[in-house]
């Protein structure tokens, strides 16, 4: 991708990860700019008639009684930033920070911010000149927008807080002068307009989505391998079956799953070898499919939230200001809980399919994957691990939408904990890839041994490619002495999370 072009009406979730993991560069709409000018003016018009207007020349939440003087309406959006920055824990990745810049600089160009141009063009030329400001993971309650986190994005603006300049954690003034770029004071109305939203929980909560629509299709390829290995029974996946009930997601993973496995000589059907599969592998439609489904439901709310207005107060060009809820995290807390429960069952089900790869007593395979089991351990414990990480998952799949702890002096007395639940479903996702990149590890094995035991066999032309692109890189595991499966499971997640190896398969078979 070249460049991408913000108007505050078309990002797209592609052009996010973009921005954010591959640092492309970024340009505004003038159109857009226009619009930004617009609405300033309305603010400055109403800051120099004393109008009185939430957020411009009052405190904030319960303290929105408090008059504040047109002296001091300034100095109120610095305090403001200065005072919600309390954030703890671990930074943001730099990824997740560069989305939220991304994000927030698109919902400012809607031109119902009232911020100035030249403050959203300060934070884009962040964007651009990899200044990645601090920001501490927790401190969030996902309404009133993430206040905290934004708070600290905005920080190094003013030559304050902390950012990351070229790998090195700076002072904020620091990283902004090796940049070369200048420190601003903020206007009337503009510390609200930076920090309050839901970015924060935007960009966690986007990139996650994306990463699990990948691991979607990781998934469909894993299942196939598996399929195969076992010699499942093909017939489960027939078009025919799938199309009385047409749920898209279940027709989608079927079709995968006959792509995947074309022309190949491992499946079987009905009655040849066995009369049915067990679930985890005759059911991988039914499963994987409600789970795309909810992906792309997820997606599409993403697709809303990237391209809104979640500040507070609206001020639109006509002169007319709206104190609304825009900046509740409700809209996304509920999808992204949702999300880390699709992500949460695709990791269920293939630690399942793991331990019938790995246990003799399900499959006819040696135990654990290994020749002379027992002095050989072999696969024993990474079904231990994956056992590990799915029960986590069922404990973070949790939702936490579904709680609320009132804030400023009741004012704010509902809030979505959506920032918590786009945390908890990125490190689902993160957990249920480790247990796929396991399962695609050890379906490989096993089809090492199918092979052993019938040389005339084939796979499918997809999992024949996915099963050679790992075979490249890591060799079956013939004894415990010659490897350190740790090392062997972080080379084959590498590889498929940040290798080509999903890109490759899909070069030769069409995957949804």
């Amino acid at each position: 991708m070249e460049k991408v072009i913000l108007t505050g009406e078309d990002l797209t979730l592609e052009e996010v990860v973009s921005v954010a993991r591959f640092n492309t560069p970024v340009e505004i709409s003038p159109e857009s700019l226009e619009k930004v000018v617009a609405s300033r003016k309305v603010a400055e018009d109403i800051i120099e008639s004393e109008r009185v207007v939430y957020g411009l020349n009052t405190g904030f939440g319960s303290l929105a009684k408090v008059s504040i003087s047109k002296e001091d309406t300034a100095q109120l959006q610095e305090n403001l930033i200065r005072s919600h920055a309390v954030g703890y824990g671990d930074p943001l990745e730099e990824d997740e920070v560069r989305a939220m810049i991304l994000i927030r600089v698109n919902s400012l160009i809607k031109g119902v911010s009232a911020i100035r141009k030249e403050t959203i063009e300060t934070l884009l030329e962040m964007l651009n000149k990899g200044v990645v400001p601090y920001i501490p993971e927790k401190g969030s309650i996902g309404a009133s927008g993430d206040l905290c986190p934004l708070s600290h994005m905005v920080l190094p603006m003013l030559g304050l807080g902390y950012a990351f300049y070229e790998g090195e954690l700076l002072d904020g003034k620091d990283a902004m002068e090796r940049a070369g770029i200048a420190t601003i004071k903020l206007a009337a109305k503009e510390g609200l307009a930076l920090n309050n939203g839901t970015t924060c929980l935007t960009a966690i909560g986007a990139l996650a989505t994306y990463d699990a629509m990948r691991l979607s299709k990781l998934a469909d390829i894993a299942g196939a391998l598996s399929l195969e290995a076992h010699r499942g029974i093909i017939d489960a996946f027939y078009e025919k079956l799938h199309s009385i009930r047409p749920h898209t997601g279940n027709l989608k993973t079927a079709e995968n799953i006959r792509n995947l496995t074309e022309g190949s000589t491992l499946t079987s059907h009905t009655a040849e070898i066995r009369v049915q599969d067990a679930y985890t592998l005759r059911c991988i439609p039914q499963v994987h499919g409600t789970c795309k489904d909810t992906l792309n439901y997820v997606r599409s709310k993403v697709d809303i939230e990237i391209n809104s207005a979640t500040d507070n107060p609206i001020v639109f060009s006509d002169g007319q200001v709206i104190s609304g809820g825009n900046f509740h995290g409700e809209p996304m807390a509920q999808p992204f809980d949702f999300l880390g429960i699709g992500a949460a069952e695709l990791g269920n089900i293939s630690e399942r399919r793991v331990e019938r790869l790995v246990n003799s007593q399900l499959s006819d395979f040696p135990s654990f994957l290994v020749k002379k089991p027992g002095l050989n351990s072999g696969f024993m414990i990474t079904q231990y691990s994956c056992a590990a990480l799915v029960s986590e998952n069922k404990v973070l799949a949790h939702p936490a939408s579904v709680d609320s702890i009132t804030s400023c002096e009741n004012q704010e007395d509902f809030v979505s904990m959506g920032t918590i639940a786009a945390r908890h479903a990125k490190q689902i996702v993160s957990n249920s890839t480790r247990v796929i990149a396991t399962e695609i590890l050890a379906a490989c094995q096993a089809i090492d041994f199918r092979k052993e035991m019938n040389p005339d066999l084939k796979l499918g032309k997809g999992t024949q490619k996915a099963y050679d692109l790992v075979r490249e890189s890591i060799p079956f595991i013939d004894d415990d002495k010659n490897f350190e499966l740790f090392n062997v499971l972080e080379d084959i997640t590498e590889l498929v999370v940040y290798g080509d190896f999903l890109e490759e398969v899909e070069s030769v078979t069409k995957l949804n």
